[in-house]
This record gives structure tokens, sequence and C-alpha cells, in this order.
């Protein structure tokens, strides 16, 4: 199953409290500070796929700072807990709203602060006061909770309705093996595939009425907003593709109009399901909503060598930007 989004509770580590000693014959306060509670980190890694570590609810805890020693000696810092997630992953915070997105694999980002640890008895000897048995305790560590978004990262994405081609093109395209059947059957989590060095997300469950939560769409869309380009796939066979494009295009303008800024590519899927004469027909008609069009059949190999140039080219320009 494809965790790609979870509610995650961080705790880090309360700092030790410092300690109440005196040297051998009482000949003066010895406590030291206890040592500073371990904080949370949490850094990129490009090996996982989703957010399945986290899915439990259990709270992720750095380890609390130990007791001040004897001979002015501090207690041992807790140990640091570093979490490790997919790059694209977005943390929120629910109560402040501030956001720190995982975009590489090099940079560490803290979650939440160590508490620090507390005065020993040292700290509070003074001309007046040279016998203290005071000691401060350690202080809390931050508690905070995030919600946890996971946005695919990916150079292209496949869109469209449910058995608009996007997965077996992707699987022709790729090494993925993603199920495919000939109903309309709507893949249940994102798949990705490489396509000369460029990823290429199968992103699934749009239908009329995702971006209000029918079906599976509004888990999805999200990961719409991290590719650069669209390409819309929509069935040869289909009754109105010109109204199946829309259906889709308005769901995006609807969970984000943004996503409609992105260059979007029409391809029409299953050429071979339609007659040369139509095809050209709704080419023509296709091109009127201003965008670029491209065909593809997976079961016409001298027409799907020319959709690989084209993505290819695609792949290269990309790379050379």
């Amino acid at each position: 199953m494809f965790i790609d989004e979870v509610t995650m509770k961080v705790r880090a580590g309360r700092g030790g409290d410092g300690a109440v000693t005196f040297f051998p014959m009482r000949k003066g306060p010895s406590g030291g500070p206890g040592g500073n509670g371990g904080s949370v980190f949490v850094h990129g890694d490009r090996q996982l796929a989703d957010l399945h570590l986290y899915a439990g609810g259990t709270t992720q805890r750095a380890k609390s700072g130990k007791v001040g020693q004897n001979f002015h000696k501090n207690g041992s810092a807790g140990d640091d807990l570093i979490l490790r997630v997919p790059t694209g992953t977005v943390f929120t915070d629910i109560e402040t709203h501030e956001e720190v997105e995982i975009t590489d694999e090099e940079t560490v980002h803290k979650l939440a602060r160590g508490g620090k640890g507390g005065k020993g008895n040292m700290s509070f000897a003074t001309p007046t006061h040279q016998v203290p048995y005071e000691a401060e305790e350690g202080k809390q560590g931050d508690l905070k909770t995030f919600r946890v978004i996971l946005r695919l990262i990916a150079d292209y994405g496949f869109i469209g309705l449910p058995n608009a081609g996007k997965s077996s093109l992707l699987n022709e395209l790729t090494s993925a093996k993603v199920k495919t059947a000939m109903y309309a059957f709507t893949t249940l989590e994102p798949n990705l595939g490489v396509f000369r060095d460029k990823v290429i997300a199968d992103i699934p469950g749009l239908i009329e009425g995702a971006s209000t939560g029918k079906g599976l769409g509004v888990k999805f869309l999200k990961h719409v907003e991290k590719v650069p380009i669209l390409l819309h796939c929509i069935a040869g066979d289909s009754k109105d593709m010109v109204k199946d494009y829309k259906t889709i295009a308005n769901e995006l303008t609807q969970y984000n109009p943004e996503l409609m800024q992105k260059r979007q590519i029409i391809v029409i899927t299953k050429t071979d399901l339609i007659e040369s004469a139509m095809l050209k027909k709704m080419i023509r008609k296709m091109k009127k909503l201003q965008k670029e069009v491209w065909t593809v059949s997976i079961y016409d190999p001298e027409l799907f060598e020319k959709f690989m140039q084209k993505l290819s080219v695609e792949a290269l320009s990309e790379s050379t930007e």
C-alpha cells in the first residue's frame, strides 16, 4: 500500500536535571549541569518510495539528556533522532503552519529542538550562599505535530481519465509493471518509471469530482503540483475527447488554478482503435485547445517509435536548460 500522507508527532529529548553534590568533606558544591536533550532532524532519502515507516502513528522521540554529575561534570547529552523520508516530502506544523520541504539528500532540517539541561548546584553558589542545595530541572524538548505529505518529484506526469492508456504507456516506456485492464479501471496508487534518465509518474484517480473528494482523485492531485510537464492522455476511442480533456482540466483548476499554467501536451492514445480520417479530424479539433497534440499506440511500432523520439527530444531539451 502506497502511503503518501501521515500525521506525525515528534518529541525532542528533555534536558537532564542539574546535580546537587558536594566535594568531599563538604568543601563546596560540585554538582554539574544536566545534558541537553536530543533534537529531531529530518533529511531526504531517494531510496524510500513512500511514508510507510511512519504510518503507525507512533511519536518519534529523541533521547533525553542525563542528570549532571559531581566534580562539575556535565551529564551526557541525549542522542539526536534523525528521520529519513522520500525527497518531495513536506512537513507542515499543525499549530504554526510553517513548512519544511525536503528536496535533497544533503540538507538536514531541524524539526524539534531538544530541551536545555538544568544547572547544577555549583551554579547557585555565592559568597553568602556557599552550600546551595538547589539545582535546576532540565527543560522539556519541543513537542510538535506535523501533517506530512509526499508529493512525487517527477519530470513528466501522465494524467487523464481511467482507461486512457496511461499505465500501459508507462509500462512500454519504462520497466514499470503496472496492472492494466480493458475496462474503466483506475490505478490505485501512483507509479513511477524512468525513461532516458527522466522520471515519469502515472498519476491515478482523476475523475469528474476528484477535486471535491470523489473517488481517489483528491488523494493524488497533490502529486501533480511538483511535475513540470503534464502529458494529458485521452483515449482514441473516446466518445468526446474535448469533453474528456475539459473534465480533467476543470479538476486541476478547482484543486489549484496554478496547475493549468504548467506545460501540457495532449496525447491521444489507442490510435489503433480509430480510423485514420477520424483521427486527423480529432487532432485538428484538439489543437483548437491551444495545446501541442501527440498520438501514440503501443500496438503500432512505427507510431510508438515516433512518440519515443518526441519524448526523447523533450528530455534532452529539459536537460540542457
